[in-house]
Formats: C-alpha cells, structure tokens, sequence
C-alpha cells in the first residue's frame, strides 16, 4: 500500500475510529495532531469540512470518519472487520451510525448549560444505550467472537464514560449488564486502549473543565 498519515487531534473520537481499525489491521500509519482552536493552513487547505481525521493515502487525502474505516477495511488484506453478509453489513453501518449519534448526545451532555438540560442528555444518553443492551449477544464483542467496525466505534464512545464516572455515577448503564460487558472487553483491547496518549483523561478532564457547563461545575 501506499505510506498512511493520519491527520489527528487528541480528544476526537472520530480520529479514534480510524487508529483502532488500523491498529486492527496491523497497518503502520504516521500521525500528526493538530490544535482545531487554530487550524494550521495546511490542514484547512485539505479539509473540506475543517474537521479531522483526514487520511492521506499517498497523495489523496480522505475525509470522514466512516469513509476513512470502510477504506481501510477494503483496501488492507486480512481479517476482515465487516461481515460478509450483505444484511448483516447493512446492519453495522446502521449500528456505526448509532454511534455517532450517541457521540452527539455526549457533547450534549458534557455542555449542557444547567441542571434540567443536563439530565434531559443523561436520559437520551440511557435510552440510547438501552437500545444497545437489547441488540447485543453473548460477546465479547457487539458481533460475538469477532471484532469489527462497530467495535472500533464504540470504544471512543465508552472511553468518555471512565472520566465522567470520576466526577459521579450519573447513571447511564444502570440495568445494563451485556453493555458494561461489552465496555469492559473494549477497554482491556490493545487497539482501543493505545487509540489514544497516555495523557489523554487529563487533557480531556481540562476540556471539560473548560466549557464552563454544568457537569464543570461539579468538577472543581
């Protein structure tokens, strides 16, 4: 293959998605984070949306998270991280979708301006994850014994989840016990755990801190 850099930020999940599915992989991949508050003019050049990842595949540059993933999975040899099965696939592009309105619902979350609309996040934040209690197996993984492009999703999604439980227990997989399952075999997988540097939980506790919401205000 041509040589892969990764275009990257330390915080953003969707970033996350595309280096666990490389990890995955076993893809070598340069990577170069940048700061999104003051985007160099190289990255805007390249970005349609200002937003990363990017991944340049020799002198093409990809953008979007999903588009990055389903590349890979197409282009890389080896174990495949999609079903075969067209159904099958369908459904794990929808489930790949759910994540990422489950992300939306955590940036929700983690800004709500006050108490009421903190709790209304935390309700959709459980509803949502009901849904995904009663889609899920007997693991470990959200397709059973393999590992795949939904995996690679969520385990982001979760990461958020063992900082906001330092601040309290807000709640959101009560009664949920395939999901913590789940959430536990992505946080031991080596591809999820080294998606991010090890200074991630204090770079995204000062993010927090930072937006000045009401979940900062139970921080101090």
């Amino acid at each position: 293959m041509l040589p892969l850099h990764l275009v990257s930020h330390h915080l953003c999940p969707y970033v996350q998605r595309a280096a666990i599915v490389l990890a995955e992989k076993g893809m070598p991949c340069e990577r170069t984070n940048i700061d999104l508050a003051n985007k160099p003019a190289w990255f805007t050049a390249i970005s349609p949306l200002g937003k990363v990842p990017l991944l340049k595949v020799g002198g093409e540059v990809l953008f979007e998270s999903v588009a990055i993933c389903e590349y890979l999975e197409e282009a890389i040899p080896g174990r495949r991280l999609h079903p075969v099965d067209p159904i099958l696939r369908a459904k794990h592009r929808g489930w790949i979708e759910f994540g990422s309105a489950i992300l939306n619902d955590i940036a929700g979350f983690y800004a709500a301006p006050d108490a009421r609309t903190f709790a209304a996040k935390r309700q959709a934040l459980h509803d949502k994850f009901a849904w995904v209690e009663r889609s899920l197996g007997n693991g470990p993984w959200f397709a059973g014994t393999d590992f795949s492009l939904v995996d690679a999703v969520f385990g982001p999604v979760f990461r958020y989840f063992d900082t906001f439980e330092m601040i309290a227990n807000f709640g959101v997989f009560e009664g949920m016990p395939k999901v913590l399952d789940w959430r536990a075999a992505l946080a031991a997988r080596p591809s999820v755990r080294e998606a991010v540097a090890p200074d991630y939980p204090e770079r995204l506790r000062a993010f927090l801190i930072a937006r000045n919401a009401h979940l900062s205000s139970r921080m101090a």
